[in-house]
Parts: structure tokens; C-alpha cells; sequence
């Protein structure tokens, strides 16, 4: 998590709790170290954020702080909470957790009638729910598509045939079976779709494709496009 999303958290945290919440108890939430945590606080303090409090006691936010509101119509809170629950059926366990997460803090921020719509489950996502891949972290894929870093991908093809593979992660497809990688292979020197499903070991890379990301996406598309309009003829 990136230095400005974790303060962002923090203060998220410390405006929802009811008592004071601890370092540790932070760094839990964040999967951080304590000693993170206490550097964070002292430079949430510096930029005169109201957080009180220290080692041992725990921190609180003071009665009055907010951050720039978010203001939506009753539609907007209805897709957000509809996007939400189609989360909950993709395999990847972090989005399924993240969703819940911001589920509790739009409730917590926005004023009545909307936060009504987020307790009174009226709107569903239907069907399967699907499996998380027993050996690719998407939350992993997920990073490395965001950093623009390798991939080292054991995978077996739809013939059951196991190939090594090094990739440039650019994009995730969530199906309601599966979730398909999208990368560069260098292997066929091309875009090609990868299940997750499929894949039987996959390690972050020590390579980084910075930079070519977006190029490698517009090829992507330019592709798909081409392929699509071949269909319709």
C-alpha cells in the first residue's frame, strides 16, 4: 500500500472507531509494522490532522475533522452498491474484502435516505459465485499490472500441457467461472489470455515493463476490435 493510501486509511480508521484504536491494532488492519504506524501518526500530526493520543493508550480522532465530502444521488449509491455485490462473485478474495470495506465506510459517510439503500438489501447479484485459483494471487496480478512488473507463470493449456511462461501482466477479465490474465507472452512474443484457473505456480518477476503498459493495452484493444468487427461480417 502506497504511503498516501495508508494515511488515508488511518484516518478512515480512526473516524469510524468508537474508542481509541492502537498502533498495533492499525498495523493489523494494514498489514504493516507498528513502528509504520507511529511514523504515519507523527506526520498525520505535522499536517495538523487532530489525531490525539500515543503508545500504550491508543489514538483518536478529534470531534470535527472531515475530508472533502462525497456527495451522490440516489442512483449513483444504488450502482456502487449493485458493483459491490457483483464483486462478491468474482475469486478474488482481496476485491471481495476491499468491497465489504467500502460498503461500511460509504454507510458510515453518506447522510440518510441514501445510506438506507446500503441496509435494506434490495439490490442482488445473482448466480454462481466464482472459485479462487488455487495457485495464482490475484491480488499479486493485480499489483503487477499496477506496477508494470513480470510475471513468472507455470501454466497448462486446455490440452493439459504445462509450459513455463514470463508475461506482462496489462489487464484482468472476471468471469463467472474464472479470472483471465491478460498479457504479453514472451514465450509467443503476442497477447494471450491466461486462466488463472489454469496457471500451477506463479511468482513475481524480477523485470519491470515500465512505461509500456498503455501500449501494450492499445494493442490489446486494437486486436479485440479488429476481432469483433471480423464477427459481425
Amino acid at each position: 500500500m502506497r504511503k498516501a493510501s495508508r494515511l488515508f486509511e488511518i484516518i478512515q480508521i480512526l473516524r469510524l472507531a468508537r474508542q481509541p484504536v492502537t498502533a498495533a491494532q492499525i498495523a493489523a488492519q494494514l498489514e504493516v509494522t507498528p513502528r509504520s504506524i507511529y511514523r504515519d501518526i507523527a506526520e498525520l500530526q505535522a499536517m495538523r490532522v487532530p489525531v490525539e493520543g500515543g503508545r500504550g493508550i491508543g489514538y483518536i480522532l478529534r470531534p470535527g475533522f472531515t475530508l472533502p465530502p462525497l456527495m451522490l444521488t440516489v442512483e449513483e449509491t444504488e450502482a456502487i452498491v449493485l458493483s459491490l455485490a457483483l464483486l462478491e462473485r468474482t475469486g478474488d478474495t482481496g476485491l471481495r474484502q476491499a468491497a465489504k470495506q467500502v460498503n461500511r465506510k460509504i454507510a458510515a459517510a453518506v447522510p440518510p435516505p441514501l445510506a438506507a439503500t446500503f441496509s435494506a438489501n434490495a439490490l442482488h447479484a445473482w448466480g454462481s459465485v466464482a472459485p479462487a485459483p488455487e495457485a495464482v494471487d490475484l491480488a499479486m496480478v493485480r499489483r503487477a499490472i499496477r506496477d508494470e512488473q513480470t510475471l513468472q507463470l507455470d501454466y497448462r493449456d486446455e490440452l493439459g500441457r504445462l509450459t513455463e511462461r514470463t508475461i506482462r501482466p496489462i489487464a484482468l477479465i472476471y468471469y463467472s467461472q474464472t479470472a483471465n490474465i491478460v498479457a504479453w507472452c514472451e514465450l509467443r512474443q503476442a497477447i494471450r489470455n491466461f486462466r488463472a484457473d489454469r496457471g500451477e505456480n506463479c511468482e513475481a518477476g524480477p523485470q519491470f515493463f515500465r512505461g509500456e503498459g498503455d501500449g501494450l493495452r492499445r494493442l490489446w484493444m486494437d486486436g479485440w476490435q479488429s476481432n469483433a468487427k471480423v464477427g459481425q461480417v
